[in-house]
């Protein structure tokens, strides 16, 4: 029987009796909300409980669905979270200047986290442009793990429920960020986007756009353009 998105991580799972550790992120192409990297343990009997309850790649599940299911791995699992709020995301993009590294940095303290909880030689995460900038963030923690690096790496369970309790993360974060400023902040970075950014301009001026959004995106230009337009048009 060809594989089936339900019975893939069963084909697919590595065999791990010690268990491992399964790191993903979300919010690195949303404009609007935090970064945030979630890392996850599991062995074969918690894979075996997180397959059984449905946990797949976050990017075919609704947002509610993610909800739900994050809580489950939660309970199931020992799992760290690293949320990086707009503000800080900016000033760390600022100084490292490379959305590689300061996503290696991430990924690397959610793992250092986990590891103080869990003893684990092995960690599965998807494949960075340049894999030698996780390992580089992973020595300078002083964390000897063997880390593998895999193109489609949800299709590991631990990798999945990893994507899954980071894309919860997000939504969340992103939800509570809306309700504070007032204006829905729509997710990615397409016309939605654009004109929700122009909305808060419009409200808070674009000096406070920092505060809400990843400054380096292309859509802060365009809102910055279209808001200097708009005044000269008045």
């Amino acid at each position: 029987m060809s594989p089936t998105p339900e019975n893939e991580f069963a084909l697919r799972a590595p065999a791990a009796p010690g268990g491992w550790i399964g790191t993903d992120e979300a919010g690195k192409g949303d404009y609007f909300g935090p970064l945030v990297v979630a890392a996850v343990y599991v062995h074969e009997q918690t894979a075996t409980l997180l397959r059984q309850a449905g946990v797949r790649d976050s990017k075919t599940l609704s947002d509610k669905r993610i909800g739900e299911l994050a809580a489950e791995i939660r309970r199931t699992c020992p799992v760290r979270i690293v949320a990086v709020g707009p503000e800080r995301y900016n000033a760390l993009y600022a100084d490292m200047k490379n959305l590689n590294r300061l996503l290696a940095w991430a990924h690397a303290r959610a793992i250092e986290d986990l590891l103080g909880e869990v003893d684990c030689e092995r960690v599965i995460s998807d494949q960075f442009a340049d894999e030698r900038v996780l390992r580089r963030a992973m020595q300078a923690k002083g964390k000897l793990v063997h880390l593998e690096q895999r193109h489609r790496a949800e299709t590991d369970i631990a990798v999945a429920a990893a994507s899954i309790v980071a894309r919860g993360e997000f939504v969340g974060r992103l939800a509570r960020l809306s309700q504070q400023v007032g204006i829905e902040l729509a997710k990615g970075a397409g016309p939605p986007v654009l004109a929700a950014a122009k909305r808060y301009v419009t409200t808070h001026g674009a000096a406070a756009l920092g505060k809400v959004a990843k400054l380096h995106f292309r859509t802060t230009q365009q809102v910055i353009a279209a808001a200097g337009a708009s005044t000269a048009t008045r």
